[in-house]
């Protein structure tokens, strides 16, 4: 299979009988997801027809091994595996049996078709619908919040009923019930539970699918459904089930039903994982789909983790793992079931022991710990002959100021970098701001103002080489709001000192631009995602133009417009649309509701480079490497959880018993042990040595006494031993 040798407990997965149902689990690094794909390419050279496979994922980065496999020269042709997730599969049902569940489930117009949402479109039509409820009837007064986050906590309420199996009815009650601090988060709980129902009316009056409502139609009716359910088990009847720690207990239940009728099935568990738990995960759930399974098989031996790094890993569990006094419920994401046994720390020794892999800078100050960070790693490229591939540096959360810091500083020296956040708002982009504010100016019947500052940053991205003060002094000039609308003035009208200080090389190509737009706005408007695609193909993508052979920037340009069309699309034939579409698009920008965020596909990026990322997205890309550097690790972001004062990842969970408190002793044991998780979840996918980066005061100035630091200074008393060369 493209060259991998295969382990003999990897063979004897990958070639179990096609009448087998295995339970497949270890720990990460052990080899379990090759296995997945070794079974799934010998299932397809074993003349089982492709479209009878289905490969499960609880999302799409964690099935990258499958499609990579898929693509590659020795798979068999002839048909094509479904890979996809319990999402995409509840969609492409109810796409296909639409007529036979829409008046059941209670949409009134049942003879049109479903408008499936985004999460953007999601949170823009859950504005529409909070918005007047906060403005006139003074909704979440209590609390502050940005508006986005307010919005997406709803919908993740709601995501939690479905995914979990409750009514949504029930959200504010579960919530209050483990509550028992003052009335005032009480009523906050109850509101939050008024819009999630408003918004679930508004979705069955026009069609609207959220994430929600598609897994709940697909768990509650559809698979209910003979004609649904027998359609699923025909057409696929082998099944592949990996990572199923990080899925939902209705995705548990739906394959729980499903396995007793494949001829052949695969689930593959991870220990010490379910990094998704804020997301619904629930390993316990999963775990549980061994009792359907012919055969279990455990993992042991780690490919990625060397001897030091094991021992590394063992020492942090030690002094990591949370003890739970008897009679006590632990928060719900422990493990369900003990980890796979490893060495321990005390039978490493020598070079090959804890010094050789746990490698430290402590420094005063935060800027010092990046000059030591960036140091260290450019030591390890030009001494060590290390890839930049095969370093990452991760923070619990990576700020826009820590991610230009750490890059600014990488490319000095010569080093590639690449940066992965998928929660970085596609709005903050400077590209993205650049087009925005562009379509601004040649809509003036939208009568958006932007901002001098806006004009400025636009001229500055948009005309190659333009600096700062140059982008100020032309954008004072040449911006003049007339009458509630934006105007730019033609630059041979500039006086001719300031044309010489601007030159006339930025002023031609400023003046293309004008012409440009001013040429637009002569004809009828077209739509925002029509202007956006022509503006960046005819000018911004031309030579003298910033976005020229800027890769990063076409990449931009071409998820906003998608983002554009995605909301245009849905958004268009709803009769209450009175604005125009893109002055609509644009205000949901500025308030922070639309391109909320995307998931720029890791296959894309530059590969041979430093990754910065956060730490648990890292986690999820499932990929090892050979250093690691963490960032901040005296901080306090390692073990705290976000503020989220609509809702309660763990509350709205099968594993919280209904009624039930939720006390600070319940906080604390589930922060440790989802530091214990994070940090052994790092570790596991480090092959060769563990950087911290350390600094007496944060980037914020706040001395930093955290526990991870803690969890460290207890590993190093125990081998002090060794501390000289650590």
């Amino acid at each position: 299979m493209n060259g991998i040798t295969l382990s003999p407990q990897q063979l004897a997965v990958a070639q179990a009988s096609l009448s087998c149902r295995l339970f497949l689990e270890g720990v990460a690094g052990t080899g379990k997801t090759t296995a997945g794909v070794a079974r799934m390419h010998y299932l397809l050279k074993s003349e089982i027809p492709a479209d009878r496979l289905l490969v499960l994922t609880p999302q799409r980065t964690l099935a990258q091994p499958y499609y990579d496999a898929l693509r590659s020269p020795d798979t068999p042709g002839g048909g094509v595996v479904t890979v996809t997730t319990i999402g995409g599969l509840a969609r492409r049902m109810i796409d296909l049996f639409w007529p036979l569940v829409a008046e059941e489930v209670g949409f009134q117009r049942p003879a049109d078709r479903p408008v499936f949402l985004t999460l953007e479109t999601a949170q823009y039509y859950m504005a529409r619908i909070v918005t007047p409820l906060i403005e006139e009837e003074g909704y979440f007064d209590a609390t502050t919040i940005d508006r986005n986050r307010l919005y997406s906590q709803i919908l993740d309420n709601l995501n939690k009923a479905a995914v979990v199996g409750f009514p949504p009815g029930e959200i504010g009650e579960r919530l209050k019930g483990a509550w028992m601090g003052d009335l005032v988060q009480a009523r906050i709980y109850d509101q939050a539970q008024a819009c999630a129902l408003r918004f679930r009316r508004y979705c069955l009056a026009h069609n609207l699918l959220d994430f929600s409502l598609q897994i709940a139609v697909f768990a509650e009716h559809l698979w209910e459904e003979p004609l649904c359910r027998d359609h699923l088990t025909e057409t696929y009847t082998h099944l592949i089930f990996d990572n199923v720690e990080e899925d939902t207990p209705v995705a548990h239940d739906i394959v729980y039903s499903w396995l007793g009728t494949v001829e052949s099935g695969l689930v593959i568990f991870d220990h010490g994982a379910g990094y998704r738990s804020f997301l619904g995960a629930d390993p316990v759930s999963g775990h549980m789909l061994q009792d359907l399974c012919d055969e279990q098989r455990i993992f042991v031996e780690s490919f990625v983790m060397s001897g030091s790094v094991t021992a590394l890993g063992a020492a942090f569990d030690r002094v990591l793992r949370p003890s739970v006094p008897d009679g006590e419920t632990a928060p719900p994401i422990g493990d369900a079931a003990p980890l796979a046994p490893a060495p321990t720390a005390d039978s490493v020794t020598g070079n090959n022991g804890i010094r050789a892999t746990l490698h430290f800078g402590n420094r005063r100050f935060h800027h010092q710990m990046l000059d030591w960070v960036v140091a260290e790693i450019q030591a390890l490229v030009r001494d060590k002959d290390a890839f930049p591939g095969d370093i990452v540096v991760l923070a619990p959360f990576l700020t826009d100021s820590l991610r230009f810091s750490l890059a600014h500083r990488l490319h000095r020296v010569g080093i590639p970098v690449r940066s992965h956040r998928p929660s970085r708002a596609l709005r903050d982009e400077p590209a993205t701001q650049t087009l925005l504010t562009l379509a601004a100016l040649a809509h003036p019947e939208w009568e958006i103002l932007p901002s001098r500052y806006d004009v400025t940053d636009a001229l500055r991205h948009a005309i190659h080489e333009l600096d700062l003060v140059r982008a100020q002094l032309l954008a004072q000039i040449v911006y003049r709001p007339h009458r509630g609308q934006p105007e730019l003035t033609p630059f041979d009208e500039i006086q001719p000192d300031m044309q010489q200080r601007i030159t006339f090389v930025f002023g031609g190509r400023y003046e293309a631009l004008r012409t440009w737009l001013a040429a637009y706005r002569t004809r009828q408007a077209a739509p925002l995602d029509h202007f956006l695609s022509r503006l960046f193909g005819e000018v911004l993508s031309q030579p003298g133009f910033g976005f020229h052979r800027d890769v990063d920037c076409g990449l931009v340009a071409a998820m906003l417009v998608e983002s554009v069309q995605k909301f245009r699309w849905i958004s268009a034939d709803l009769a209450d649309n009175r604005r125009p579409l893109g002055r609509e698009y644009l205000e949901m920008v500025r308030q922070g509701v639309i391109a909320a965020q995307y998931l720029a596909p890791w296959q894309e990026e530059e590969q041979d480079a430093v990754l910065l990322a956060p730490a648990y997205t890292f986690l999820l890309s499932n990929r090892p490497v050979a250093y690691q550097f963490w960032l901040d690790v005296g901080g306090l972001g390692w073990w705290e959880r976000l503020y989220q004062p609509l809702t309660h990842p763990f509350v709205l969970s099968r594993r919280w018993p209904t009624g039930k408190v939720w006390t600070d002793a319940d906080e604390h044991a589930l922060r440790q042990r989802g530091l214990q998780r994070l940090v052994l979840g790092l570790v596991r996918r480090c092959r060769v040595r563990v950087y911290l980066g350390l600094s007496d005061y944060s980037e914020q100035g706040f001395e930093q006494e955290g526990p991870l630091l803690g969890a460290v200074q207890q590993i190093l008393r125990r081998f002090q031993s060794e501390r000289g060369g650590v």
